[in-house]
């Protein structure tokens, strides 16, 4: 029987919330060039000497509060989903589970997959919105395995969905549980990244003033900052917000030159001027993760709280429902026809 290979790819988790696990995992993760793109001597000592040690013991601490028994939520709803696409999909497809850092191993899959007879392989990053750190790190490095192999399938990669109907539709669907016009405002927090991999997209022009904040711009598409305001407007539009009703920002950030407005702070500005409630999505994951549960529910929860907020009330990521199932399976089967 003729198979496509579907490989679904996450970033990544420590096998355990163990200091030396944590350390290997961000070791792995902090070395990719693309995720921290520094002269590569400067990288190294800052990684290895720096951020390694000193972050490892404290990341550890995140991670243990993450995980439950069923262990790490990014790898057992990956795993979840890859089973349902499995059902859903039939003996046509045959799917993998893989992430670019840690366990199921990227490399691995590939090699597997090697050694099988397939029609085609479709290559799956499960990044919504392009970055070169994530979608553009799974591409290089499928890129430098298959170059090796003696035959070549029909091989497509997907860049982004960051505004596919079905992903959109997928995460409106999630706010549903939730009385969105009981809430003040709606924050949709992105990933941040540094302003330096943002600028390097456009060459000569001042991504500060770019129109994609407001609208759609044709350049737009594999343009980070341009596709998480369109992923915001798309779902914004879904659940029938209006312009003034939301705002976009960004977490996770380790210098004061990445992306903004930063999500920490805008939630202390809306806690200090009598926001009281506010709904908050992460629509750059597609599982929970330590982004999502512990950055946003737990400690900017808390922050929000500590300057005068009552409710900060994370929308859950699309993990195994069935509505991410249904938008995962119809643009797999588009992505084939």
């Amino acid at each position: 029987m003729d198979q496509t290979a579907v490989i679904l790819v996450n970033l990544g988790t420590p096998d355990s919330p163990k200091v030396s696990d944590v350390r290997k995992y961000l070791f792995q993760f902090l070395n990719d060039r693309r995720v921290i793109d520094l002269p590569w001597v400067l990288q190294k000592i800052l990684v290895n000497l720096i951020i390694v040690p000193f972050r490892a013991p404290k990341s550890t601490k995140l991670y243990e509060r993450l995980w439950s028994d069923k262990g790490s939520p990014l790898l057992y709803y990956s795993e979840e989903v890859t089973i349902s696409i499995q059902k859903r999909l039939g003996d046509s497809y045959k799917i993998f589970n893989a992430m670019r850092y840690g366990n199921p191993d990227l490399k691995k899959v590939l090699r597997q997959v090697e050694k099988q007879t397939f029609k085609k392989i479709i290559v799956f990053p499960l990044f919504p919105q392009y970055a070169s750190a994530t979608t553009g790190s799974v591409f290089e490095l499928v890129n430098k395995e298959i170059s090796h192999w003696q035959t070549f399938p029909d091989i497509r990669m997907i860049s982004s969905f960051h505004d596919n109907p079905a992903f959109i539709k997928a995460f409106a669907a999630q706010a549903a549980k939730y009385e969105v016009s009981s809430f003040d405002h709606v924050l949709f927090s992105f990933h941040g990244l540094p302003l330096r991999q943002i600028n390097k997209l456009h060459p000569g022009r001042d991504c500060q003033v770019c129109a994609c904040k407001e609208q759609t711009i044709p350049e737009g598409k594999l343009c980070y900052k341009a596709a998480c305001y369109e992923t915001a407007r798309l779902i914004a539009t879904e659940i029938g917000l209006s312009v003034n009703d939301y705002s976009v920002t960004f977490q996770s950030r380790l210098s004061k030159n990445w992306m903004s407005p930063f999500t920490d702070k805008t939630l202390i500005e809306k806690a200090k001027s009598g926001t009281k409630k506010i709904l908050i999505f992460a629509p750059s994951f597609v599982a929970d993760c330590l982004e999502t549960t512990v950055e946003i529910e737990f400690e900017y929860g808390h922050l929000f709280r500590e300057h005068g907020g009552e409710r900060l009330q994370m929308v859950e990521s699309l993990n195994g429902n069935k509505g991410w199932i249904d938008g995962l399976e119809q643009m797999i089967r588009e992505i084939n026809s």
